[in-house]
């Protein structure tokens, strides 16, 4: 029998185990087919609920390494031990053209670095001529510009396509250091070089009228250009020593793009006159646009219509030809090389000037005699230095800019890597040596960069054979140019600014993009525009980054909700199901929070649940009427009050795990029962638990760490708990040295919003609020001391709906 027993239990487990098994599968089959039909899998995490503190004791967190003083000297010093590899590495970083010449394929790269070369060096002859008269110095130091610094980058650079030499925006901000030099020059050193309308009543910041320049005129203004050029080389090698690459990240893409349109304005006001033939005198300073055009409208009548005959016809050459045959995807890929138009330009002008003898039957200003061979260097560098130092940093900085964006968009399309810093360095000693030979400050090209890269170039090479090219051109054919009208030049120049005045278009995009970015391009276009050039940069960056300020001092704030079902927080602007949860306000501040903010800090948080300095004075104010009305209460009617007792349930109702508060009238008494387990809001606002979100915090500074200490200290003196989640190891470690852990006890800080929030809601003892004054009878806890419980006969629930509080009304007759 007892046999029969035992096997029958056991055939019942098996059966059991079968029934649970199947359901088990059931369950499994159920719920992937749930997740075949909506095409989502589910997450189901079971863990405990951790506190910052108790999962670092469980998982035996660390702190973060924090080297001292004396093992950072002695890493870097380590790096500098003398040894036969580290000379070679130095010598490789400091001359990059040693490892590319070592791995030079000869037969795959020297075909397109010849071509490349070829159509850079005959782009490099019209443009350096054009852009040299940018500087307010004569073409041909257009030409050495297009030759020494090319010839020294070859040296120092590490990028493989940037065309170095003159550009539009350099150029002009190198005049202008030179115009505003020029003036500043006492006017007996240049009274023999200005005219009489000049002498008797030029305003400050105008110079004599263009013309003829004398010896004495060009020497002045050479020793300025060259102190510029000198000082910016300076800069720019002791940003490369000191690496300071970086320095760039505040010149944001739209501040770069609003400048040089504004830059391009100057440019183009600067050659129209070329383009009418007009003498107008040279500006400086603010406003200078506003004189330059007051004078040129002015003297429009003197305009030779000759000059803008030919300008029109080079300017409608120059735009079909690049416009509808350069850049034509058709016949792009099957051109050899673009079009060399400038150059056919050049050579067509000077002949056909020779020709028909422009200079002396229609009086068309030429670009006259040019010197033969390289220019013998000189210590002019040494001369201007004091009057140029703010000139020269800004135009480093921008010429540092515009480059090394061009140098690192080639390098990411070929796939190398262009060190910043060591194109500084390359930078500020190919111009600290060209100063010396008569070449004004040096910059990458965006239009020839792209052409030696489109057309095969691979290396530097590319640079050497355009180097041999402009060798010629100035040991022996620059005297043919002498005829050159300036009007050609000019409409060279104003072709090219086509592409940065269509910069323009960027506007549109910004505007739909970000306001903030758009308006930064507006005020650095304006500010070049209005003021000058170096002027319209220094106010952009500062405008830049006074963007960056407000931002941060006024980060944006929110309020959380949860997603219903799931452990996940989001934005109740943005998130219409997300909810919040009763009596759990979870507020992120999105931004780091340091001096900057932190009153911004305060005030979003206040304003987005309660200012506790006014709650605690509506809590006094409550407190100061109850304890008025149990005063009155007493001296009333002392008779026993009597309830009328309600139906009861049958069962026993365990009171020790309630708190109960008891309220009397005048002829009943009702106690408000609370459950140990649930929150208890504190009087006069509808939640208990405050959740700072510190995901989006990556530091905090001792001013941070102040105000939460306030605040925390605020909030508790009314009953309402904070709590913080998402903290990162720096936060933490900044918690511990400012003792923020005597206000906030560690283990209110949480590994996540979920666990906070469960600890909110389910886990943690409520707050008690610090009464000053117990008037009422009733102790801190919120019981009243002089009650017995078996006092009551029976105690019923009230039928109200108080779900959000979690107590439960009761009332008790005698």
């Amino acid at each position: 029998m007892v046999k029969n027993a035992h096997e029958f239990s056991q055939q019942a487990a098996i059966e059991m185990e079968e029934i649970g098994l199947a359901q088990a599968q059931e369950e499994v089959d159920k719920l992937i087919q749930q997740q075949e039909q909506n095409g989502r899998p589910k997450i189901l995490v079971d863990r405990s609920a951790f506190s910052q503190k108790n999962f670092d004791e469980n998982f035996e967190a660390g702190q973060r390494p924090s080297p001292t003083v004396r093992q950072v000297v002695r890493k870097k010093l380590s790096k500098c031990m003398c040894s036969g590899d580290c000379i070679k590495q130095f010598f490789l970083g400091l001359f990059p053209f040693i490892h590319i010449m070592k791995n030079y394929n000869i037969r795959e790269n020297i075909t397109g670095d010849i071509v490349s070369g070829l159509t850079v060096g005959i782009m490099h002859i019209p443009q350096g001529m054009a852009y040299g008269m940018l500087t307010t110095l004569p073409p041909v130091y257009g030409l050495y510009m297009s030759f020494f610094p090319v010839l020294l980058y070859f040296l120092f650079g590490s990028s493989k396509h940037v065309s170095m030499g003159t550009f539009a925006v350099a150029c002009l901000m190198v005049g202008s250091a030179v115009t505003k030099g020029y003036n500043s020059v006492p006017h007996v050193a240049r009274v023999a070089h200005l005219t009489v309308n000049d002498t008797n009543g030029s305003a400050s910041g105008i110079e004599s009228e263009e013309g003829a320049m004398s010896q004495d005129e060009l020497d002045i203004r050479l020793q300025f250009a060259m102190s510029v050029t000198f000082m910016v080389g300076v800069v720019q090698l002791l940003m490369g020593v000191f690496r300071l690459g970086f320095i760039t990240v505040y010149l944001s893409d739209p501040l770069i793009s609003g400048f040089t349109t504004g830059a391009a304005c100057h440019v183009f006001t600067s050659q129209i006159k070329h383009i009418f033939a007009i003498k107008t005198a040279r500006y400086a300073g603010a406003f200078k646009l506003i004189y330059t055009y007051k004078e040129f409208f002015m003297r429009l009548g003197d305009t030779n219509y000759v000059t803008v005959i030919i300008s029109v016809i080079c300017i409608a050459i120059l735009y079909s030809v690049s416009r509808f045959i350069n850049q034509n995807p058709k016949l792009k890929p099957k051109m050899f090389m673009p079009v060399p138009i400038e150059l056919i330009v050049v050579v067509l002008g000077t002949v056909i000037s020779y020709a028909i003898k422009l200079e002396t039957a229609h009086n068309v200003p030429v670009v006259s005699d040019i010197p033969t061979g390289l220019p013998v260097p000189n210590l002019a560098p040494f001369s201007r230095l004091s009057s140029v130092i703010s000139d020269a940093i800004a135009l480093a900085i921008v010429i540092f800019a515009i480059s090394i964006s061009m140098g690192k968009l080639l390098a990411k399309k070929h796939d190398y890597e262009v060190d910043a810093n060591q194109e500084l360095v390359a930078y500020g000693i190919s111009t600290i040596v060209s100063s010396f030979l008569s070449s004004c400050a040096p910059s990458a090209s965006l239009s020839r960069s792209l052409v030696q890269e489109r057309v095969g170039g691979k290396t530097q090479v590319a640079g050497l054979v355009s180097c041999v090219l402009l060798l010629v051109v100035l040991l022996a054919i620059g005297p043919y140019f002498r005829t050159l009208p300036n009007c050609v030049l000019a409409s060279i120049i104003i072709n090219a600014l086509r592409g940065m005045f269509l910069q323009v278009l960027d506007l549109k995009k910004l505007w739909s993009v970000s306001l903030i970015d758009f308006f930064v391009w507006i005020v650095a276009f304006l500010a070049t525009v209005v003021l000058d050039v170096d002027l319209g940069l220094g106010v952009a960056v500062i405008f830049n980054i006074l963007t960056v300020v407000c931002r941060s001092q006024q980060p944006y704030a929110t309020m959380l909700g949860q997603l219903p079902g799931t452990d996940i927080y989001r934005d109740m602007n943005i998130y219409v199901k997300a909810k919040e949860l009763p009596g759990v306000k979870i507020f992120r501040f999105e931004h780091s929070l340091f001096f900057v903010n932190t009153e911004h800090f305060r005030t979003m948080l206040y304003k987005r649940t309660i200012n506790p300095r006014v709650l605690k004075i509506a809590q006094k104010k409550r407190q100061s009427k109850l304890a008025k009305a149990n005063k009155r209460k007493e001296k009333e009617d002392k008779d026993p009050e009597v309830a009328i007792g309600e139906s009861l349930p049958d069962q026993a109702l365990p009171l020790d795990t309630f708190d109960m508060e008891l309220q009397a009238t005048k002829n009943e008494m009702t106690i408000s029962v609370v459950d140990h387990t649930v929150k208890e809001t504190p009087p006069d606002v509808d939640f208990h638990t405050i959740i700072l979100d510190c995901s989006p915090w990556s530091f905090v500074d001792s001013m941070g760490v102040k105000v939460l200490t306030a605040i925390i200290s605020e909030y508790k003196a009314v009953g309402v708990q904070v709590m913080l989640a998402n903290c990162k190891g720096g936060i933490r470690e900044m918690f511990v040295k400012t003792r923020f852990y005597d206000t906030l006890e560690s283990s209110s800080i949480y590994v996540s919003l979920h666990d906070a929030v469960q600890h909110a809601l389910h886990l943690d003892t409520p707050n008690q609020i610090q009464d000053e004054d117990d008037d009422d009878g009733t102790g801190s806890d919120g019981h009243h001391d002089d009650q017995d419980e078996a006092d009551f006969n029976d105690i019923g629930y009230v039928d109200e709906n108080i779900e959000d509080s979690g107590a439960k009304k009761l009332v008790k007759s005698s």
